[in-house]
């Protein structure tokens, strides 16, 4: 797989993936009926931030990546990033890829750490795979997510140092 950043000409092979993923309700805090406007607005990231696919050698995109600042001013050397993998590309590797890629173009970019304000504790992939990349539980929030089938459940504040 290679992974570049996106163009114009990727949004309509995100947005089908994007659109599911937020509509399950299980693993993001958006809203669940986002609409395509709405979702392009909040993942085609502007600079300082940027985005990328995961792409197949058939041009298939099977996931995608958005980096920027996780605060303004004072707060920007902390970056944040959000993954989203094709529902179908799961087990492949495309998160760890897209993970490890955000991590050295954040290095790249001069931020000091990572920081991810809101991983749903019961989207355990997600989390053994951000604690297997070295990142740290450094809050909670108890019941900060309602997912729609066991209610409502933590949302955890994880955290690297990039040096």
């Amino acid at each position: 797989m290679e992974i570049r950043p996106a163009t114009a000409a990727d949004w309509p092979l995100i947005w089908p993936f994007l659109r599911e993923i937020v509509a399950a309700g299980e693993t993001y805090t958006w809203p669940r009926d986002v609409t395509e406007e709405q979702a392009r607005a909040l993942w085609m990231a502007a600079p300082p931030g940027r985005t990328v696919v995961a792409v197949d050698p058939d041009g298939t995109v099977l996931g995608s990546a958005k980096l920027g600042p996780n605060q303004a001013g004072p707060g920007d050397h902390v970056a944040n990033a959000g993954f989203m993998v094709a529902p179908a590309a799961a087990g492949r590797g495309v998160g760890r890829a897209l993970a490890a890629h955000v991590l050295a173009a954040a290095r790249a970019d001069g931020y000091r750490a990572m920081q991810f304000n809101a991983v749903v504790a019961s989207n355990t992939r997600a989390v053994r795979l951000w604690r297997s990349l070295g990142f740290a539980v450094v809050g909670r929030v108890p019941e900060g997510f309602r997912h729609p089938d066991q209610g409502y459940v933590d949302l955890l504040v994880m955290y690297r140092r990039l040096d």
